[in-house]
């Protein structure tokens, strides 16, 4: 079997092809297996490196080939730096595939459980339903307007009779209150005396005056 048989596994038109779940999780593989090799030749490159240095000037040959082996590591690793830039690349794609997948068979799923719940319904009942609905709130509304208008239990009043009767009551309550204040202004008012008040006697009037006078005095004292 080829290297890419054995990477990939074979091919052929009977064989099942790998879900994307399962090639994603070999990606993932082989890159923690790519990583592993890259700290492998890091260690190797600066163990090359040490080497070389440690025989620079005591042993030439043995640096000349440390740092020749040096050189392929490093190039061992820029191989792999790129290998797993490609296969990370790939892996991004299939997840990326591997959503739209996903996406698109619920979307497909929703799509027939909504055919599903539409097919019960027929737009000619639907019509027929709203018209029913709608003529039992239009008859609620006429009910409720009906409850809601004042009952007189057959006694009917002519609105015209009644004001007619306030403004008689009212015109003999303002006729009363004329009476009553045409009654008051014909009582006579007291006759104005004709004598002179009484004077003052000049005695008591010396008396308060001297009264006044003492108090006064005392007040003085007092200061």
């Amino acid at each position: 079997m080829s290297l890419f048989g054995k990477l990939f596994g074979s091919g052929g038109k009977g064989g099942k092809s790998p879900s994307p779940q399962e090639a994603i999780q070999r990606l993932r593989d082989t890159e923690d297996m790519l990583t592993k090799k890259q700290e492998f030749l890091e260690k190797k490159i600066d163990q090359e490196l040490l080497t070389a240095k440690r025989n620079g000037t005591k042993n030439k040959r043995a640096a000349l080939q440390a740092l020749k082996r040096k050189k392929r590591y490093e190039k061992q690793l820029a191989q792999i730096d790129g290998t797993l830039s490609t296969i990370e690349f790939q892996r991004e794609a299939l997840e990326n595939a591997n959503t739209n997948t996903e996406v698109i068979k619920n979307m497909g799923f929703a799509a027939k459980a909504m055919k599903a719940a539409h097919d019960n319904m027929d737009i000619d009942k639907v019509d027929e339903l709203m018209q029913d609905i709608t003529e039992q709130q239009e008859l609620a509304q006429e009910i409720s307007d009906a409850i809601s208008k004042p009952v007189g239990f057959g006694e009917e009043f002519d609105e015209d009779e009644l004001l007619a009767e306030l403004e008689e009551l009212e015109q003999e309550e303002l006729d009363k209150n004329l009476l009553e204040i045409g009654s008051t202004e014909n009582v006579p008012l007291p006759n104005v005396p004709s004598t002179s008040l009484p004077a003052r006697p000049a005695k008591h009037q010396k008396a308060e005056e001297d009264e006044d006078d003492m108090k006064d005095l005392e007040a003085w004292a007092a200061n």
